[in-house]
């Protein structure tokens, strides 16, 4: 896909890479028992649609301010842009945006649900 003249490749990296292989493998097992609808099939279809929608446009979903974001992304992966995605469940899909002249990367570095999610970012309940 493109997106302002250039082409978008979307990865997943790191804990999103394997959150998102355990859950493949989750609905995978649920499947083959049988199993037509579940928390985990929704959110693994939410995913899948939010990954096509990302590839259509990578800024679809929110900025995160960047004094929000949180060190262990800077230090791990030397992000400067932050950017989530709601998913099915409460779940959240974080993402950077990296360019060059040639493409734009969408690079996945977590998928997390609502209570990992606040405390990656410094959110507390009150």
């Amino acid at each position: 896909m493109m997106f302002k003249g250039k082409p978008v490749r979307l990865l997943l990296t790191g804990d999103a890479k394997e959150e998102f292989e355990e859950l493949n493998k989750e609905v995978g097992e649920e499947i083959s028992r049988g199993v037509t609808e579940s928390d985990y099939q929704k959110l693994l279809s939410s995913i899948k649609q939010k990954i096509e929608f990302l590839k259509a446009n990578p800024e679809y979903g929110v900025h995160i301010q960047k004094d929000r974001i949180p060190k262990e992304y800077i230090l791990k992966y030397d992000v400067n842009n932050l950017w989530k995605v709601n998913l099915s469940g409460a779940w959240r899909m974080i993402y950077t945006i990296r360019g060059s002249e040639i493409e734009i990367i969408a690079l996945v570095l977590d998928i997390l649900d609502h209570g990992a999610y606040d405390k990656k970012f410094g959110y507390r309940k009150r």
